[in-house]
């Protein structure tokens, strides 16, 4: 297992989560298995960027980015150097820091504050 530090989320963990997340499997998908409902409105295909977020520490480890996230993190909200799709971001050995930025590209269009 791999420890996952996420910082606090006003909506998703107010007060941050350290979880224990399964190698090979995206962030996303450990994200969710350990109840943190990060939105995924394409259901985990690379097709929309609601699962953004931001890697703080062990970015570097993770498997490099392919052109179509690149292309889909270009709409994200509070895009960032170190941002990635947690769907696309398979968790290794290393373990990370992450941010769920406040907002998705949903909830900017929807009008959220």
């Amino acid at each position: 297992m791999t420890q996952v530090v996420v910082l606090p989320h006003i909506e998703l963990c107010p007060d941050g989560a350290v979880i224990d997340a399964r190698p090979g499997e995206s962030l996303c998908q450990n994200l969710l298995e350990n109840g943190i409902a990060i939105e995924h409105a394409c259901e985990m295909s690379c097709a929309c960027t609601t699962c953004h977020v931001i890697v703080r520490e062990g970015f570097a480890a993770l498997e490099p980015s392919d052109e179509v996230e690149d292309d889909l993190l270009d709409k994200a909200w509070g895009l960032e150097p170190n941002s990635r799709l947690s769907c696309q971001a398979i968790v290794n050995a290393t373990p990370l820091l992450i941010e769920i930025p406040r907002y998705s590209i949903n909830m900017t269009k929807e009008g959220h504050r």
